[in-house]
C-alpha cells in the first residue's frame, strides 16, 4: 500500500473516531440526569423547556465546541432570565434558580401550564410524544415556539399536523389577547432573523378562544432573554422580547 493511501486511511480513521467521540461525549453531557434543572415540587411557578431529538444528523458539530442540541439553545440562562423578569412585574412567584427539561412523552409534562420549545425546525418526535403533547395542550397547555425561520416553519406546522391533524395556524397582531394580557405590545419589528410574524393555534380553531400554540417566525427571543445582561443586545430590543416572554406566561396562567 502507498504511503499517501496509508495516511489517507489513519487521516479517515482519526476522523471517524473523532465523530464518535463527539457523540459520546453529547450523550453523556446531556442526558436528562446530568441537566441543570428539574427541581422538585414547591409550588412555584417553573420554566419547563422541551428536550427533543433532532432531525438533523451532524448538527451539533456545527453548533461551536461544546456541541449543544438546538433544543438546548440558550440553556438555561434564557430560562432563569426570563422567571427574574416575571418575578419583578408581576405577581407569579417563578423559580429563577433553576428551570426543567422534559421530553414531550413524560407524564410530568401535565404539571407545568407552559412549555417552551427552541428550533422547532428540527424537532422530530415519537407517536407517544405527539399523544401526550396533544392531550397536554388540550387540557389546557400552552406550548410556546422559539427561533425559527426559513424552510424551519414547515417542519413545525408538520409535526404540529401530528398533534393536532385539523388545527389550522392563524396569524396573530396587536388586537390578540396574548398580546394584550399583560402589556401591550406594539412593537412587531424586531426580528431576529428579519421581520417576523407571529403565529398561533387555538382551541377549537376558533381565534376568540384559547390559545394553544403560539410562535415568532424570524423571531429569536431566547437570545435576547440569554444574552440581556451582556452588553450583546440592545436594551430597548431586549425588553421588547421580555414583553413578549411575560405575556405568554401570564396569558398561559390565567387562560
Amino acid at each position: 500500500m502507498k504511503r499517501a493511501a496509508i495516511i489517507a486511511l489513519v487521516l479517515a480513521f482519526a476522523a471517524g473516531a473523532a465523530v464518535f467521540a463527539d457523540q459520546y461525549q453529547f450523550r453523556q453531557a446531556y442526558e436528562p440526569d446530568t441537566l441543570n434543572g428539574n427541581p422538585e415540587y414547591d409550588g412555584r411557578l417553573v420554566f419547563l423547556r422541551v428536550r427533543y431529538n433532532p432531525g438533523a444528523p451532524g448538527y451539533y458539530r456545527a453548533r461551536g465546541s461544546n456541541g449543544e442540541p438546538p433544543w438546548m439553545h440558550d440553556y438555561p440562562t434564557s430560562d432563569t432570565h426570563l422567571m427574574k423578569i416575571l418575578k419583578e412585574l408581576t405577581v407569579a412567584e417563578p423559580r429563577t434558580d433553576a428551570s426543567s427539561v422534559l421530553m414531550l412523552d413524560d407524564p410530568a409534562l401535565m404539571d407545568y401550564p407552559i412549555a417552551y420549545m427552541s428550533e422547532p425546525g428540527y424537532w422530530t418526535m415519537s407517536d407517544a410524544e405527539a399523544k401526550n403533547l396533544r392531550t397536554y395542550l388540550l387540557k389546557g397547555g400552552l406550548i410556546i415556539f422559539d427561533d425559527f425561520r426559513e424552510n424551519h416553519l414547515y417542519n413545525l406546522q408538520e409535526q404540529m399536523k401530528r398533534v393536532l391533524p385539523d388545527a389550522r395556524w392563524f396569524v396573530l397582531d396587536q388586537n390578540s389577547t396574548v398580546f394584550n394580557s399583560f402589556f401591550e405590545i406594539r412593537n412587531f419589528n424586531f426580528g431576529y432573523y428579519g421581520k417576523e410574524t407571529y403565529y398561533g393555534i387555538f382551541e377549537n380553531n376558533d381565534p376568540k378562544g384559547r390559545l394553544m400554540a403560539v410562535g415568532g417566525y424570524n423571531q429569536d427571543l431566547g437570545e435576547f432573554w440569554e444574552f440581556s445582561d451582556t452588553g450583546m443586545m440592545p436594551v430597548d430590543l431586549s425588553n421588547e422580547a421580555y414583553k413578549f416572554g411575560v405575556n405568554y406566561f401570564i396569558y398561559g396562567l390565567i387562560h
